[in-house]
């Protein structure tokens, strides 16, 4: 697939979600991702094409690491790999003979990029975490004066704190090996990625001069007449006041906007007015405005938004509408996806483009 990063190769170590979405978004960007899959998880015949949107992009090759043979097959590959990416536990890889310290000795130029919850090191390092463990600890969840938050869909931490953030230290690796000819381990921690987004975005909220909008009455969502629900932004003076204006509320007496004893009042006038119409109707009033109202969309929902088709956001990957490649790029244009691999379907190809075929007839390695 073509895209920026073509002719980057990178070895995918399968298992984790985040290492997954990690690998996911260089292959959208034109690595060629080479997934390494459990040789007992290869079927007995030929599957049907998978439309995982964690799988896409890329090819697998079955392993069988348990095998004599099994760990310097992989090795052969992190020779001719540029990045390595791993999700398992601290120490996981090492035990497997995988670990970074060895790759690196086969390839020095490698770029070994880990992602986990906690980090490689510290006493919770070996601990198990989902996305709402980290989010609870890095303060993500807390509402001055409430009950903790209502947790987010499962990859605000996971995917934007942990994959995210493995992805741009991987490509400031190879950035970096382009001047010093040599690879890194990067230790991407969900933990700390998330206290980027969390912590550092709210120390910045409360800057002097700054204004916090958690639970303020136009940074929130209402439900309207049909019972569909809108998203509020209106954080702008300018901006509240054309959402005054456009819901009949510009000549109403009321509490000044950043008047946060006066919230209560204005969250029931603002949910009074959306109540009074379907969200069809609001939709349209707003449609042209700066206001900052939009619909809340299900998953499910989104591909058909009218901004979405025009800018063509979804594409088809396998009889199912995927969010394309992102971001776009003027030159270096990005294609779609292939669909995502079952284990070893491409074990002989792969292995033979990668130039390590001598061990395609190994007890090893399997495929269909």
């Amino acid at each position: 697939m073509p895209g920026p990063l073509e002719g980057v190769r990178v070895l995918e170590i399968g298992g984790s979600v985040a290492g997954a979405f990690a690998a996911t978004v260089l292959a959208d960007l034109g690595a060629d991702v080479l997934r390494i899959d459990r040789a007992a998880q290869v079927p007995a015949a030929p599957a049907e094409p998978s439309p995982d949107p964690l799988g896409r992009g890329r090819r697998s090759v079955a392993v069988d690491l348990k095998h004599p043979d099994g760990p310097a097959v992989v090795l052969d590959l992190v020779a001719a790999a540029d990045v390595v990416v791993e999700g398992g536990r601290p120490g996981s890889a090492e035990k497997l003979g995988i670990g970074p310290e060895v790759c690196l000795q086969r390839n020095p130029r490698l770029v070994y990029g880990r992602v986990t919850g906690w980090g490689q090191d510290g006493p919770l390092a070996r601990r198990a975490g989902h996305d709402i463990t980290f989010l609870g600890v890095t303060g993500a969840l807390s509402v001055p004066g409430q009950a903790p938050a209502t947790p987010p869909p499962y990859y605000l931490s996971s995917f934007a704190g942990g994959a995210l953030q493995l992805v741009i230290g991987i490509q400031a690796a190879l950035l970096e090996r382009a001047r010093s000819g040599q690879g890194q381990v990067i230790d991407a921690a969900m933990v700390e990625g998330t206290a980027l987004l969390s912590v550092l975005i709210d120390q910045w909220r409360h800057t002097p001069g700054r204004v916090t909008v958690v639970d303020a009455p136009f940074y929130t969502t209402y439900e309207c007449a049909d019972g569909r629900f809108l998203s509020v932004g209106a954080v702008e003076p300018h901006f509240y006041r054309e959402l005054l204006d456009k819901l009949g509320l510009g000549e109403v007496a009321l509490p000044d906007q950043y008047d946060e004893s006066g919230w209560p009042l204005l969250t029931v006038k603002i949910g009074e007015a959306f109540l009074s119409r379907d969200s069809t109707e609001w939709e349209k009033i707003f449609a042209d405005s700066d206001a900052c109202v939009a619909p809340v969309l299900a998953p499910s929902e989104v591909a058909g938004h009218p901004h979405l088709q025009a800018r063509g956001s979804f594409v088809d990957v396998g009889g199912q509408h995927q969010p394309r490649p992102a971001p776009r790029f003027s030159r270096s244009g990005t294609g779609v996806p292939s669909v995502a691999p079952y284990a070893g379907q491409h074990t002989a190809s792969a292995l033979r483009d990668w130039g390590v075929d001598g061990w395609t007839d190994s007890e090893a390695v399997r495929g269909v």
